[in-house]
Protein backbone atom coordinates (compact mmCIF):
# COMPACT_ATOMS: atom_id res chain seq x y z
CA UNK A 1 0.00 0.00 0.00
CA UNK A 2 1.18 3.62 -0.94
CA UNK A 3 2.43 6.09 1.93
CA UNK A 4 0.11 8.18 1.20
CA UNK A 5 -3.24 5.67 1.50
CA UNK A 6 -1.49 4.19 4.53
CA UNK A 7 -1.99 7.86 5.76
CA UNK A 8 -5.49 8.37 4.55
CA UNK A 9 -6.00 5.14 6.29
CA UNK A 10 -4.34 6.37 9.80
CA UNK A 11 -6.77 9.95 9.26
CA UNK A 12 -9.62 8.02 8.79
CA UNK A 13 -8.79 5.44 11.93
CA UNK A 14 -8.54 8.54 14.10
CA UNK A 15 -11.44 10.18 12.52
CA UNK A 16 -13.45 7.08 13.23
CA UNK A 17 -12.56 6.92 17.06
CA UNK A 18 -13.92 10.77 17.11
CA UNK A 19 -17.21 10.24 15.23
CA UNK A 20 -17.76 7.01 17.37
CA UNK A 21 -17.12 9.00 20.69
CA UNK A 22 -19.49 11.30 19.55
CA UNK A 23 -21.97 8.95 18.38
CA UNK A 24 -22.06 7.00 21.92
CA UNK A 25 -22.23 10.73 23.81
CA UNK A 26 -24.87 12.87 21.63
CA UNK A 27 -26.39 10.09 19.87
CA UNK A 28 -26.33 11.95 16.80
CA UNK A 29 -28.12 10.07 14.07
CA UNK A 30 -25.49 8.38 12.25
CA UNK A 31 -26.26 9.34 8.65
CA UNK A 32 -26.08 13.65 10.18
CA UNK A 33 -22.59 12.29 11.88
CA UNK A 34 -21.09 11.05 8.59
CA UNK A 35 -22.21 14.03 7.07
CA UNK A 36 -20.67 16.18 9.30
CA UNK A 37 -17.48 14.51 9.39
CA UNK A 38 -17.47 14.31 5.52
CA UNK A 39 -18.04 18.34 5.09
CA UNK A 40 -16.60 19.92 8.55
CA UNK A 41 -13.54 17.30 9.66
CA UNK A 42 -12.05 15.19 6.91
CA UNK A 43 -9.31 16.67 5.57
CA UNK A 44 -10.31 19.88 6.79
CA UNK A 45 -8.57 23.03 8.67
CA UNK A 46 -9.92 23.61 12.17
CA UNK A 47 -8.19 26.07 14.35
CA UNK A 48 -5.21 26.63 12.45
CA UNK A 49 -4.64 22.44 12.75
CA UNK A 50 -4.79 20.90 9.25
CA UNK A 51 -6.52 17.67 9.28
CA UNK A 52 -4.74 14.55 6.94
CA UNK A 53 -7.02 13.80 4.29
CA UNK A 54 -8.43 10.66 5.47
CA UNK A 55 -9.34 7.56 3.33
CA UNK A 56 -13.61 8.46 3.47
CA UNK A 57 -15.06 4.97 2.10
CA UNK A 58 -12.48 3.40 4.83
CA UNK A 59 -13.49 5.46 7.65
CA UNK A 60 -17.27 5.12 6.64
CA UNK A 61 -17.15 1.39 6.65
CA UNK A 62 -15.46 1.46 10.38
CA UNK A 63 -18.52 3.68 11.42
CA UNK A 64 -21.43 2.28 10.16
CA UNK A 65 -19.69 -1.18 10.44
CA UNK A 66 -19.24 -0.44 14.86
CA UNK A 67 -22.56 0.97 14.61
CA UNK A 68 -24.53 -2.03 13.18
CA UNK A 69 -22.46 -5.01 14.40
CA UNK A 70 -22.39 -3.04 18.04
CA UNK A 71 -23.60 -5.71 20.38
CA UNK A 72 -21.43 -8.45 18.84
CA UNK A 73 -18.34 -6.04 18.67
CA UNK A 74 -18.83 -5.53 22.78
CA UNK A 75 -19.30 -9.06 23.64
CA UNK A 76 -16.17 -9.58 21.91
CA UNK A 77 -14.58 -6.97 23.91
CA UNK A 78 -16.04 -8.13 27.11
CA UNK A 79 -14.35 -11.58 26.74
CA UNK A 80 -10.98 -9.87 26.99
CA UNK A 81 -11.64 -8.08 30.16
CA UNK A 82 -10.90 -9.09 33.72
CA UNK A 83 -13.42 -10.79 35.45
CA UNK A 84 -16.26 -8.20 36.36
CA UNK A 85 -14.78 -5.82 33.76
CA UNK A 86 -17.98 -4.73 31.13
CA UNK A 87 -17.71 -2.17 28.36
CA UNK A 88 -19.19 0.25 30.72
CA UNK A 89 -17.33 0.39 33.07
CA UNK A 90 -13.79 1.24 30.23
CA UNK A 91 -12.90 5.23 29.26
CA UNK A 92 -15.36 6.18 26.74
CA UNK A 93 -12.61 6.96 24.40
CA UNK A 94 -11.01 3.78 25.09
CA UNK A 95 -14.57 2.07 23.98
CA UNK A 96 -14.20 3.45 20.79
CA UNK A 97 -10.55 2.28 20.29
CA UNK A 98 -11.20 -1.16 21.07
CA UNK A 99 -14.37 -1.26 19.20
CA UNK A 100 -12.89 -0.16 15.89
CA UNK A 101 -9.86 -2.55 16.09
CA UNK A 102 -12.44 -5.16 16.99
CA UNK A 103 -14.51 -3.94 13.85
CA UNK A 104 -11.45 -4.35 11.72
CA UNK A 105 -10.20 -7.34 12.81
CA UNK A 106 -13.71 -9.18 12.47
CA UNK A 107 -14.76 -7.53 9.06
CA UNK A 108 -11.63 -6.78 6.81
CA UNK A 109 -9.92 -9.38 6.38
CA UNK A 110 -7.90 -7.19 4.05
CA UNK A 111 -6.26 -5.54 6.23
CA UNK A 112 -3.44 -7.61 8.56
CA UNK A 113 -3.93 -8.66 12.62
CA UNK A 114 -0.33 -6.98 12.80
CA UNK A 115 -1.36 -3.69 11.02
CA UNK A 116 -4.94 -3.12 12.67
CA UNK A 117 -3.34 -3.50 16.42
CA UNK A 118 -0.49 -1.21 15.37
CA UNK A 119 -2.69 1.55 13.85
CA UNK A 120 -5.02 1.32 17.00
CA UNK A 121 -1.76 1.80 19.43
CA UNK A 122 -0.97 4.49 17.95
CA UNK A 123 -4.47 6.38 18.01
CA UNK A 124 -4.60 5.04 21.51
CA UNK A 125 -0.83 6.92 22.39
CA UNK A 126 -3.37 10.34 20.94
CA UNK A 127 -5.03 9.64 23.91
CA UNK A 128 -3.21 7.49 26.87
CA UNK A 129 -0.03 6.88 28.11
CA UNK A 130 2.08 3.44 27.58
CA UNK A 131 -0.19 1.57 30.32
CA UNK A 132 -3.42 2.13 28.49
CA UNK A 133 -1.61 1.41 25.03
CA UNK A 134 -0.66 -1.71 26.37
CA UNK A 135 -4.56 -3.04 27.58
CA UNK A 136 -5.30 -1.82 23.71
CA UNK A 137 -2.64 -4.36 22.56
CA UNK A 138 -3.83 -7.12 24.91
CA UNK A 139 -7.47 -6.96 24.00
CA UNK A 140 -6.92 -6.62 20.45
CA UNK A 141 -4.62 -9.22 20.31
CA UNK A 142 -7.29 -11.33 22.37
CA UNK A 143 -9.80 -9.95 20.10
CA UNK A 144 -7.60 -11.38 17.30
CA UNK A 145 -6.78 -14.43 18.35
CA UNK A 146 -10.71 -15.70 18.27
CA UNK A 147 -12.02 -14.39 14.91
CA UNK A 148 -9.11 -15.00 12.76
Amino acid sequence: MSNAKTKARSAARLAAVQALYQFDMEKTELRFLLDEFHMHRLGAEIEDVEYLAADVAFFDDVVKGVAVRRDEIDALITAKLAQGWSVTRLDKTMLQILRAGTYELLARPDVTVGTVINEYLDVAHAFFDAREAKFVNGVLDGVAKDVR
